[in-house]
C-alpha cells in the first residue's frame, strides 16, 4: 500500500512535470516564443519630421518580415504612412492581436500602431495550435523518459530503505517506553522517507519548485482539516500523554470522573473499563486525560465511614465508646491505624455519631467490611441500652381534640421481636473476602494478545 501511494505521487509529479515548459526546451516547436512584457513606463516617441515615404516602406518590409516567422500572424497585413502603421488581416486570438502591436511598435521610426484585426473562427487555424503543442509536449515527455525513470527509481529506493528502517519495531520498542510512541516513531520516520525520496526524485529532474508549490498547497488543507478535526488531534495527543505518564495500571479500581470500574487495558484512542456490573466502558483518552482520577488499587489501606443515631437523652462519649469497641473487635478492622468517631450533629430527637474504620483491602471487600461494621455496632449500641430513635411526628385534628405528639419515652418503647441482637450478633459470621468476580474478568480479557495495550508495568505510575 505505502509503494502504491509512491508511485502514485511521483506518477502526478512527473506529468506536471512534463507539461511545464520551464525545465526542458520544447524540441521542434514551430517558433521560439519569447514573451513580450511593455515596460511600465514607455519612453516618448520623438517624431521625425524629415520621415520620408521609403522609411514607411522600410518599416513595412521589417514587419512583414517578422510576421511571417511567427506562427499565427503570418495573414497580418501591414500598412504604414508617416510613422503609423496599421495592422489588420484575421488572427486567431486577442493574445496574437496584442504580440503584433508590442512588435510593431518596437520597430524604430514607428510612431503609433492602429490594429484593425478580425476573430479567424476557421477550425484549421485554432485546433492546429493545440495539436501541436500536445505534440511538443509528447515529445518533451518521450525524451525525458530516461530521467524520469532515474529519478523514479532513486525515489522508490529512498522510500524503501525508510520503509526498512521503520519496520525495526524491535528497536523501537527497547528506544521507546512503549509501543505506541514505537509506532508513532515508525510511522513519523516512514513518511519522512518518502518525502525525502520525492524531494531527490524532482531535484534530478530540476523540479523542486514543484514540490515547493505542492507543500504550499498541503500546508494549507493540513491547517484546515487541523481545525476540522481538532478533537481528534486533542484526542490523539491525550493518547501519548497517558501512554507515557501512566495514571493507573491494568485492573485497579478507579473513578474516572462519573464513571467507575476496573481498567482493562489502553488503547491509542480510548481507556476500557470493566465496570462493577460486568459491562464494557469505553471513555476517549482526552476525557481522561482532563477527568479527575480516583484509583482505590494505589493504597491498600482503605477507610470506611457510616453514621448512628442515638437519643438525645443519652450519653454520646458512652455510645461512640461502645461503637469503638464493637468495630476493633472485628478481625477485618485494622488496629493500626485505629477505628475513630465524632459526634457529626445534634438533631431534635437524636444526636448523629460518625463512625471511621480501616481495613486491607487486599484481604477485605470494601462494601461488605462497612456494611458488617454498621451491623456490629448497631447491634452493641442497643445491647447497651441505647435507643435508635425513629423520626418524631406532630398530629392535628381539625375537630378541636387535643395534638398527640408521636414520641414515647424510653419506658414505653416496645423490645424488638424475633432474636435478641446478643444471640444474633454471636450466631454471625461475616464474610467480608474480597469480590474478585471483575477482576477475574478482566484478566481473562487481557489474557487475549491480539489486541494493541500501552499500560507497561516497567513504566512509573503517577
Amino acid at each position: 500500500m505505502l509503494l502504491y501511494r509512491l508511485l502514485l505521487i511521483i506518477g502526478f509529479l512527473a506529468i506536471a512535470f512534463c507539461g511545464s515548459t520551464t525545465v526542458f526546451p520544447r524540441l521542434g516547436a514551430v517558433d521560439a516564443q519569447v514573451p513580450v512584457t511593455e515596460p511600465a513606463d514607455e519612453p516618448e516617441i520623438v517624431i521625425d519630421p524629415g520621415a520620408s515615404g521609403r522609411d514607411d516602406n522600410a518599416i513595412a518590409e521589417r514587419l512583414r518580415g517578422i510576421f511571417q516567422e511567427i506562427s499565427g500572424l503570418e495573414s497580418v497585413v501591414v500598412a504604414v504612412d508617416a510613422g503609423v502603421v496599421s495592422l489588420s488581416g484575421s488572427i486567431a486570438d486577442d493574445a496574437l492581436a496584442e504580440r503584433a502591436k508590442a512588435i510593431a511598435q518596437r520597430v524604430s521610426g514607428v510612431v503609433t500602431v492602429e490594429t484593425q484585426f478580425e476573430r479567424d473562427l476557421s477550425v484549421g487555424r485554432n485546433v492546429e495550435p493545440v495539436v501541436d503543442k500536445f505534440g511538443v509536449s509528447l515529445q518533451n515527455f518521450l525524451s525525458a523518459l530516461p530521467l524520469l525513470g532515474i529519478a523514479f527509481l532513486v525515489a522508490i529506493f529512498v522510500g524503501l530503505l525508510g520503509h526498512f528502517i521503520a519496520s525495526r519495531m524491535s528497536f523501537w520498542e527497547r528506544v521507546t517506553p512503549n509501543i505506541f510512541l514505537a509506532e508513532l516513531i515508525s510511522g513519523t520516520i516512514r513518511v519522512m522517507f518518502i518525502l525525502v525520496g520525492i524531494f531527490i526524485g524532482l531535484d534530478i529532474l530540476n523540479a523542486t519548485a514543484l514540490l515547493g508549490a505542492v507543500l504550499g498547497g498541503a500546508g494549507v488543507i493540513g491547517l484546515a482539516v487541523g481545525f476540522a478535526l481538532r478533537d481528534t488531534v486533542d484526542n490523539y495527543m491525550s493518547s501519548i500523554m497517558l501512554s507515557i505518564r501512566q495514571p493507573f495500571r491494568a485492573n485497579d479500581h478507579v473513578v474516572i470522573g462519573a464513571q467507575e470500574g476496573r481498567v482493562v487495558r489502553l488503547t491509542s484512542r480510548a481507556t476500557i473499563l470493566m465496570t462493577l456490573d460486568g459491562n464494557h466502558l469505553r471513555i476517549p483518552n482526552a476525557s481522561v486525560f482532563k477527568a479527575e482520577i480516583l484509583n482505590y488499587s494505589r493504597n491498600p489501606q482503605r477507610r470506611f465511614s457510616f453514621e448512628l443515631g442515638v437519643d438525645a437523652d443519652d450519653d454520646p462519649a458512652a455510645a461512640i465508646e461502645t461503637g469503638l469497641q464493637a468495630i476493633n473487635g472485628q478481625d477485618f478492622v485494622l488496629n493500626d491505624p485505629e477505628a475513630t468517631a465524632e459526634i457529626r450533629e445534634v438533631g431534635d430527637s437524636n444526636i448523629v455519631i460518625a463512625f471511621h474504620g480501616w481495613i486491607d483491602q487486599r484481604d477485605s471487600d470494601f462494601n461488605k467490611a462497612r456494611g458488617a461494621a454498621i451491623r456490629v455496632t448497631k447491634y452493641a449500641l442497643e445491647e447497651s441500652g441505647f435507643a435508635l430513635p425513629e423520626p418524631i411526628y406532630r398530629l392535628r385534628f381539625d375537630n378541636g381534640l387535643p395534638s398527640v405528639t408521636g414520641n414515647l419515652s424510653k419506658d414505653d418503647r416496645r423490645e424488638p421481636t424475633g432474636a435478641s441482637p446478643i444471640k444474633a450478633k454471636a450466631e454471625t459470621a461475616f464474610d467480608v473476602s474480597p469480590e474478585d468476580h471483575v477482576e477475574k474478568l478482566v484478566d481473562s480479557e487481557r489474557s487475549d494478545q491480539g489486541t494493541d495495550d500501552l499500560l507497561n508495568n516497567q513504566q512509573p505510575v503517577e
